[in-house]
């Protein structure tokens, strides 16, 4: 009897190991599905699974499918002091930036924020001239596949690269920040809000809002400054202000505030910064 049942374990363990052979994927598709079967069966959890899926989906998306779009690029003139580009860096709060000769389609090279410290430490620091402090740039083609990219950014060790358009003009920027988010979801960085908090305020009077943030919430802030009739969520209300799915940097005003999208995919927005304008 326990011979049996000995047997018998045996052979439902062959015919496992069977049937996950007999039923290996031949594309990509299938592929997806097995993970997303090993997914409802708990072999695979929600975060490995997305991680997975994104990972294998990447290969399919170009440079010009993620990218900056050239309207929303900051960018600084070669030609500029340190005195008058600290705004610029301040306000953007970005890690780098192009470095441009006359307009956009002149890049020059890359700024690292970080470089700029040593020189402020310097007591003619304001009147230093900014070609001191500029990288070598990384030009990749709207048609370069992310796999490709994320490779070459691990390799030169770059974060940036300018994409260049079929015409040799500047078409916008990618980082691997952007990349990498087409894997595992979204990065926060030094802006995005690290806690369970829908609402941060900024030592300057700004506020952090989540996109899915309740309209509600605002309002109780605010003192119900904005309606909750037609959308739930601050990030729909944003949407419907724009008539379409606003980029990172795109702004709006509303009853005396004006709304910045920090971070936004195709999808959705996830994070905005909001500042009160002058009476």
């Amino acid at each position: 009897m326990s011979e049996d049942r000995s047997i018998g374990g045996r052979r439902s363990w062959f015919e496992k190991i069977t049937q996950a052979f007999a039923h290996e994927p031949k594309n990509r598709e299938e592929l997806l599905e097995l993970l997303r079967d090993a997914h409802d069966n708990e072999l695979l959890d929600g975060d490995a699974l997305s991680i997975v899926e994104g990972a294998i989906q990447v290969a399919d998306l170009q440079a010009r499918d993620i990218m900056v779009p050239r309207s929303q690029v900051i960018s600084i003139k070669a030609s500029m002091t340190v005195q008058e580009l600290l705004p610029i860096v301040i306000e953007a709060a970005h890690s780098r930036y192009p470095v441009i000769g006359e307009n956009l389609d002149e890049v020059l090279g890359v700024l690292l924020t970080k470089d700029l410290l040593p020189l402020i430490l310097q007591e003619n620091y304001r009147s230093a001239e900014l070609k001191e402090l500029v990288r070598p740039a990384t030009f990749v083609p709207e048609s370069k596949r992310l796999n490709v990219l994320l490779r070459e950014f691990r390799d030169n060790h770059n974060h940036m690269a300018i994409v260049i358009d079929e015409y040799g003009g500047v078409a916008g920027l990618v980082t691997i920040e952007d990349v990498l988010e087409q894997i595992v979801g979204d990065i926060e960085d030094e802006h995005d809000i690290e806690d369970d908090s829908w609402i941060r305020q900024l030592p300057n009077g700004d506020y952090l809002v989540k996109g899915l943030t309740p309209i509600e919430q605002l309002n109780e802030l605010f003192d119900g400054h904005f309606s909750n009739e037609e959308f739930d969520t601050v990030a729909g209300l944003v949407t419907s202000l724009f008539g379409y799915l606003p980029k990172r940097n795109e702004s709006t005003e509303i009853d005396g505030f004006r709304l910045r999208v920090l971070n936004a995919d195709n999808r959705r927005i996830h994070l905005l910064r909001m500042t009160k304008l002058e009476d």
